[in-house]
């Protein structure tokens, strides 16, 4: 068994803050890689004359790839270090991103090489958060998990921000080239930064037998598995996280068709950018809150499960609201709401994940992902199924906020804060 690695977290605290600020960029980064495919994707469809169905088939290999590196991304990083897989993923995608145009005219397969670069940068990008969960739960303490997880967060509504402003700038400035090279040598230059400036040579260091070893699943480990799947609690947080994950990419999947069917003489702009604006400040307010809560006294659990009735039950009231109005302003206003509540959830099940099994909080991440992700995708296909059927989006909505329902209510009945992962005696939280 491999113990965790030292605490690569400073004490003192300016330090800590610049550890959590390049988090928080590489998580921005991470998704500016990956938007930068479906901004460019009308413009590389009409360059390389690929109809709908070949778009498709591009656009989706990443999410194939994003789903299969999920749980053993966790588990590799619970044995060796989160902050490893992460630079060493990073690296590689940076990469990939960085050569992806010249890719493109290796040959004449163009379509066959992007839809092996993106299923490649799926395989990649899907061990990133569920290495940051293994990261928090070893090196955070638990008054400050919260803010930490909240704001490192954020970064994927700035990744998709950044992107999708810079992005459309250097789309039509000077083509679509341009915007996989910004985004590929942004983040090889965010590894550079970690590797110069905040991680030693040692800390570098991943012998080949240790990584064989973080690979496998030994009989060795003192995570008693067997134990961990048969507790309630673990199989409360990963059911949430399912259902909040499938909802979220629901809404994501479907939101702009949403806006451009019911109000068509609106601005694309607007219903794209303004949900995630105000993601942030209430992502900060929420890990803000909750630390705040806990340091005031109140059980870990308690202030865990009011996050997740904001997350997953207030949300899904302003999702529901969305499909009663036929005003634009008041549907901007909705879906800005549901979107920034939804941001909750970092403080509520995605931290629970880490109170339980802090020493495998990484894997069980990645497992309530994966699942979620592959929820997600019978979602997306069953509200569309559902907008074909009825001919309304009420009924899209009505979905969003019964799987929200199922998830907080099982997390509501079965959720605790107490430690699952080790024989020695529980401590109440």
């Amino acid at each position: 068994y491999l113990a965790p690695a030292k605490n690569i977290y400073p004490q003192s605290e300016p330090e800590s803050r610049i550890w959590t600020v390049m988090l928080l960029l590489g998580t921005c980064l991470l998704y500016c890689a990956r938007v930068t495919m479906p901004i460019c994707a009308v413009a590389m469809s009409s360059h390389f004359d690929w109809d709908k169905k070949q778009s498709g088939i591009v656009l989706s290999s990443f999410f194939w790839g994003y789903c299969l590196t999920q749980i053993i991304g966790g588990h590799l990083s619970d044995r060796i270090g989160g902050e490893k897989v992460l630079l060493l993923s990073a690296s590689a995608w940076g990469f990939i991103t960085t050569i992806t145009p010249l890719l493109t005219y290796i040959s004449s397969a163009h379509l066959i090489f992007m839809t092996i670069a993106r299923f490649l940068m799926g395989l990649l990008q899907g061990v990133y958060f569920p290495a940051l969960a293994s990261l928090f739960s070893q090196k955070v303490c638990e008054s400050e998990r919260a803010f930490t997880c909240s704001t490192v967060g954020t970064g994927s509504q700035f990744g998709t921000l950044v992107i999708g402003g810079a992005g459309s700038l250097l789309l039509d400035w000077y083509g679509w080239e341009s915007v996989f090279y910004f985004s590929g040598l942004l983040t090889l230059l965010w590894v550079y930064c970690m590797c110069k400036y905040l991680l030693n040579e040692k800390e570098l260091i991943i012998h080949l037998e240790h990584l064989a070893k973080g690979l496998s699943l030994s009989k060795q480990t003192k995570v008693p598995w067997k134990q961990l799947f048969k507790k309630a609690p673990i199989w409360a947080v990963i059911v949430a996280q399912l259902s909040t994950g499938s909802t979220f990419f629901t809404l994501l999947s479907w939101l702009p068709t949403f806006f451009k069917d019911t109000f068509p003489e609106s601005k694309g702009w607007v219903f794209n950018v303004v949900p995630w604006l105000v993601a942030i400040p209430t992502s900060l307010f929420s890990g803000f809150l909750s630390d705040h809560l806990i340091n005031q006294g109140y059980k870990t659990i308690t202030v865990r499960k009011f996050m997740q009735v904001i997350g997953s039950g207030v949300s899904s009231i302003f999702a529901l609201c969305m499909g009663q109005t036929s005003s634009f302003c008041k549907a901007i206003v909705f879906a800005s709401v549901s979107i920034g509540l939804q941001t909750f959830n970092h403080s509520g099940i995605s931290v629970n994940v880490q109170d339980l099994a802090p020493s495998c909080a990484g894997l069980l991440f990645g497992v309530g992902n994966t699942g979620g992700a592959l929820l997600g995708v019978v979602c997306v296909y069953l509200a569309g199924h559902l907008i074909e059927t009825t001919g309304s989006w009420v009924s899209v909505f009505n979905l969003v906020a019964t799987v929200n329902a199922l998830g907080l209510c099982t997390f509501l009945i079965f959720g605790e804060a107490q430690r699952m992962d080790t024989d020695s005696a529980y401590v109440d939280l």
